[in-house]
């Protein structure tokens, strides 16, 4: 909430809800200018003219292409639009490319407008998705514009970090409510948009509205700009001792900030009272993921990591403390320049080029000015910063010719990197200085998530799909184009039947829909989505691997988690070359089979065999398929998420990891027609899903801070915080209470007893205490059902007493089955005997478990009581 003293725009719209029905009145523009200037002016605010012009044109209802450096307050016309909107009774949409800064600004209009007023809805989190301002991405706001249409009930748009209207993958998001939406007034936001005249053109055309840009080069904090070439970690010390700090560190790799955050832990960066103030700041933090103790150690030091490697939590606990004026360099990527909220007086850009997917190149004018401009700190800094370091071998080689001017000696002059490098020098850095943004180009295209969206209106959505393309900003051969991929994709929809005809039809309504049988949030956002339902009936279902074999089919749609995958193969090839040197095979023989072995890709020869029958039908397929196990290998040796991350040293990289389950999670339960699941499915699924709630619920925290301030700290200390913000991000019963369901609890913890199995299978009995030990309180022992303590020697003892007898036990399809966990209740406690099955059918002996369910709902996670492993 906002700060005690300070009034919120939530206040001063109290003062046009005052008519006699308890609904709002219908206030004039100058009512509603007059308060928000009020409001500014309380806020110690000053505007700039740019910021009264657009704010001005707003209310005049026209729509608003806002042009101005970063920093000089479009967040605030933004403001403005909102305030207005809601005032007036009517919804208003906040959107921008990156959930990152989506939940930052639900947060910030939180505090501003108060959470009952205002909603979240990421793909990954959603929250009060019926209040009156939403915050989303551009995607889910494209997916609503092609559902509702003019029947959106969303009047006032925020557009920010519009030009990624012009970005080839996600372009499209930025232009469909342009075309879709002629009820909405546009806010369009950036720094560097270019050339408005089109968009101006095209809204007025659709909108009815007046349509104008409003422009200015005035920038609230100037920027400074040098180049260096000193060594980066001597520059970074520099700028520190200069009081130039907080430095933002520009990588474009993840690896690379990740190494000069432990680089710069050599550095004096803070003194002893700010460490003190640090520790302070993070004392109640968990950094319980394998990569927290690394993150936890820079933040003492005064440094930041920030990128998408990361895990959310560490990302906005990064951004608080750097808020906060704690932290003195932040070493991340270039996510700076879509306008995350990290405050900042310096940007030090490493290099001058990065690779953008298919090259390696010189950065555009537009990304270098996103991230540039993000220097300097209105209200804090007079100046802002912009440094760029000299190639690493230029700089070297500098360091190397002076020494030679010393000794008199010749040296070797160092070369540049041979991948991933362009040539750049001083006058490439002020080129880009002056340079102006290239202008924003169309990338608009059709996929099956487009029609299915379009063609579930109610309307004629064959009709309206005709006009979108019309519409669209292509060239007339491009729209021909498109036009011939739609109705492929129609066809093919049709044929599957995903979209059936309706007789009779009324006049005007749709004469087709989506088929009724699928689940009611079923989707087909990943391009073979299709080829998955096509595929799905060649799979038997009879057999017990099927259900791990729809995994395999789930992973091989979605995007490849490249970093992961590389780390697998060479794990894979490291394996296989100790294996021939067993067997004694001469070096070249060695790595010639090494080149063959790649990352684990079950149903290899089904998948690429299926996916060439399903192109040869639908030749309007441009994207391959990709098997692999990431998902699938988790669940077959029942690791936990940072088990996999500890097995392939994925530290560096949790985020992707948890954003591959999400992708997966998102296509099993979305786009897998409930009738080809089965039971172990569903019981994968629910898993699935409870893995990545609990890796990460920073964001289910942040709303219950702000929902409930008064007694959030209360309801933590008794753990039922999380719970109650589950409900909030629209969890039902089952989710709040996860011993609700009794069947999908009983997955979640057959799941659990099956991770301590493979570890005792695999005699990781220290793994096997660690896994129950997390269940306990701190200071509880770990003890048996007769209260004496396990030990690595005890289960030593036990499993080897069992070897003796049985061998092994069976961790298969069958030995995982259903019917070899026998449950009991007694009051509220849970009994579970898992019977092992051994290969000789004896079965004799089992694993019993207690769960204690009243401590279980308040953990939100089953918390598993080892009592025995014996003869049964």
């Amino acid at each position: 909430m906002a700060e005690q003293n300070k009034a919120t725009l939530k206040d001063f719209i109290a003062r046009f809800t005052a008519n006699p029905a308890g609904g709002l009145s219908a206030p004039a523009s100058e009512d509603i200018l007059e308060a928000f200037m009020e409001w500014a002016q309380s806020s110690g605010t000053t505007l700039y003219p740019a910021q009264e012009e657009a704010i001005l044109e707003l209310l005049d209802g026209k729509n608003v292409i806002l042009n101005t450096p970063t920093g000089s307050g479009k967040s605030m016309v933004a403001l403005a639009l909102h305030f207005d909107s809601i005032a007036h009774g009517r919804k208003s949409v906040y959107t921008c490319p990156i959930k990152a800064l989506v939940n930052e600004k639900w947060m910030a209009l939180c505090k501003e407008f108060g959470p009952e007023n205002v909603g979240l809805s990421t793909g990954d989190a959603t929250v009060n998705r019926d209040a009156p301002i939403l915050c989303c991405t551009a995607e889910i706001l494209s997916n609503m514009a092609l559902c509702e249409g003019e029947k959106l009930t969303i009047t006032d748009i925020v557009m920010d970090e519009f030009h990624y209207y012009s970005d080839r993958e996600r372009g499209v998001a930025w232009q469909i409510p342009l075309l879709t939406l002629p009820q909405s007034r546009f806010l369009l936001m950036s720094a560097t948009v270019g050339a408005t005249e089109f968009f101006e053109c095209e809204m007025t055309k659709h909108t009815g509205r007046q349509s104008v840009t409003v422009r200015s080069s005035q920038r609230p904090v100037p920027l400074d700009f040098s180049y260096s070439t000193t060594e980066i970690s001597t520059e970074v010390q520099k700028l520190v001792n200069e009081g130039k700090a907080p430095v933002y560190v520009v990588h474009f790799t993840q690896a690379a900030a990740a190494s000069n955050a432990q680089n710069f832990m050599s550095l004096d960066l803070c003194t002893k009272e700010e460490k003190v103030k640090i520790n302070e700041a993070i004392k109640e933090v968990r950094f319980s993921s394998p990569y927290g103790p690394d993150v936890k150690r820079w933040l003492k030091q005064g440094i930041g990591l920030h990128h998408a490697g990361l895990l959310p939590k560490y990302r906005i606990l990064c951004e608080k403390l750097a808020q906060q004026g704690l932290l003195k360099v932040i070493c991340g990527t270039d996510t700076l320049g879509v306008g995350v909220n990290v405050p900042i007086r310096t940007v030090l850009f490493t290099q001058l080029c990065k690779y953008s997917g298919d090259k390696t190149a010189i950065l555009t004018a537009r990304d270098f000015h996103q991230i540039a401009g993000r220097a300097g700190r209105k209200g804090f800094d007079n100046i802002g910063y912009v440094v760029a370091q000299a190639p690493e071998h230029v700089i070297e080689n500098l360091k190397l010719e002076a020494k030679s001017r010393q000794t008199g000696k010749k040296f070797q002059k160092r070369k540049p990197p041979e991948h991933g490098y362009v040539p750049f020098d001083e006058s490439t850095y002020r080129r880009l200085i002056d340079a102006q943004p290239e202008p924003l180009t169309s990338s608009f295209r059709v996929d099956h998530g487009m029609l299915l969206n379009i063609l579930s209106r109610e309307t004629d959505g064959c009709k309206a799909m005709r006009t979108l393309i019309k519409d669209c900003h292509e060239s007339a051969a491009s729209k021909k184009q498109l036009q011939h991929r739609s109705f492929q994709l129609f066809r093919s929809l049709v044929e599957k039947n995903i979209v059936e005809f309706v007789k009779p039809v009324a006049e005007g309504y749709s004469h087709l829909r989506v088929n009724m049988d699928l689940q009611d949030d079923f989707a087909m956002n990943q391009p073979l989505s299709l080829y998955l339902v096509d595929t799905l009936p060649k799979l038997d279902s009879e057999s017990p691997e099927y259900a791990l074999d729809v995994i395999t089919l789930c992973e091989s749609i979605v995007e490849n988690p490249e970093a992961i995958l590389r780390i697998q193969q060479n794990k894979a090839r490291t394996a296989r070359l100790d294996e021939l040197k067993a067997q004694g095979m001469e070096y070249n023989q060695r790595m010639e089979e090494i080149e063959k072995v790649e990352y684990p890709k079950p149903l290899r020869e089904f998948i690429y065999g299926t996916y060439n029958e399903f192109a040869e039908q639908h030749p309007w397929v441009d994207v391959n398929v990709e098997p692999k196990s990431i998902v699938r290998e988790m669940f077959e040796n029942f690791s936990t998420f940072s088990g996999y991350v500890k097995q392939y040293g994925l530290q560096r990289m949790e985020a992707i990891l948890l954003r591959h389950l999400n992708y997966v999670y998102k296509v099993l339960s979305q786009t897998v027609p409930d009738g080809y699941k089965n039971d172990e499915l569903h019981e994968m699924e629910d898993y699935l899903g409870d893995m990545i709630r609990r890796t990460d619920s920073s964001l289910l925290e942040e709303w219950e801070k702000m929902a409930h301030p008064e007694d959030y700290q209360k309801r933590l200390e008794s753990g039922t915080a999380e719970d109650e913000a589950e409900k909030a991000f629209g969890a039902d019963k089952a989710a709040a209470d996860i011993t609700y369901d009794k069947k999908r609890f009983l997955g979640m913890v057959r799941q659990r007893i099956f991770q301590i199995m493979g570890n005792l299978a695999k005699q990781d009995f220290a793994a096997v205490l660690d896994s129950l030990a997390d269940d306990l309180e701190e200071g509880q022992m770990l003890v048996d059902g007769e209260g004496k303590p396990w030990t690595e020697n005890t289960l030593t003892e036990i499993m080897a007493a069992y070897t003796a007898e049985h061998h092994k036990f069976r961790l298969d399809v069958e030995g995982r089955a259903l019917a070899h966990t026998i449950v009991s209740y007694e009051g509220d406690v849970m009994h579970i005997q898992q019977m092992l099955q051994d290969e000789e059918e004896f079965n004799d002996w089992s694993i019993d478990f207690e769960i204690n369910l009243a401590d279980s709902r308040e953990a939100g996670i089953p918390l598993l009581k080892m009592l025995r492993i014996g003869e049964a």
